[in-house]
């Protein structure tokens, strides 16, 4: 499978957005994870920063030259020993081998949204967590979305109706409240289908770190992106 968008590399520099994110759902990040849609090991890295070790992290990437890529960052040192590259989906799993699954910025990606976090919820051990981040608001949806192959964007209620009848909502919530203004300004005036680098450094350098400390004050009741995590 060949991953249609072209962004990846660009967004890897956002160094803070993926620090942010980060401090948000590694609570719930147990001994074996697997992130479904690894893409170049960018958020791997990210999520990985605080150095904790981890029984197994599998990165599954289903774009073969994307997981080479990770393999050799693995090979080379630049990602830990305990992560393991794969060109799957979750479909060959076992049941109930994984103590979480994330998908970040991946589940708008697969039209099948429902199918494919029920099966994941199948792979979680009791106790285990389903991690999804997504981009928010269908009414934000752009040239951007369509070039990189979303099926849509989410609201907080419409990715909550997704999650899997054997689990439990623990939280959803928006991130990057004054990144919502940017990302409409894309959709209704722009209307680019790839953002500049310059616009992702002040994105990512003067944006998110006004939303860090917007949204808390804000309720996480608003933002350009939503979170949601489910216990099984």
């Amino acid at each position: 499978m060949k991953y249609v968008g072209s962004e990846l590399e660009l967004f890897a520099q956002a160094l803070n957005w993926k620090a942010y994110f980060s401090r948000q759902i590694r609570p719930y990040l147990g001994a074996e994870v697997a992130e479904v849609g690894a893409g170049l090991g960018g958020t791997t890295r990210a999520l990985l920063a605080d150095g904790k070790r981890y029984a197994r992290w599998l990165c599954l990437e289903p774009d073969r030259e994307l997981c080479t890529q990770i393999q050799e960052d693995i090979d080379g040192g630049l990602l830990p020993a305990f992560c393991q590259a794969q060109a799957s989906t979750l479909e060959v799993l076992e049941e109930e081998c994984l103590d979480s699954i994330l998908y970040i910025d991946v589940l708008e990606h697969i039209q099948e949204d429902f199918e494919e976090l029920a099966r994941a919820s199948r792979r979680l051990r009791p106790g285990g967590h389903l991690i999804v981040l997504s981009p928010a608001h269908q009414s934000l949806f752009s040239p951007f979305d369509q070039a990189i192959g979303h099926f849509r964007r989410y609201s907080r209620q419409s990715l909550v109706a997704c999650g899997p009848a054997s689990c439990r909502l623990v939280w959803a919530r928006y991130l990057d409240s004054l990144g919502f203004f940017l990302s409409w300004a894309n959709s209704r005036l722009l209307r680019q289908s790839m953002p500049t680098a310059g616009q992702i450094r002040f994105w990512d350098r003067v944006v998110v770190p006004v939303s860090q400390g917007l949204d808390p004050l804000l309720g996480y009741r608003f933002g350009k992106t939503v979170v949601a995590v489910w216990r099984k």
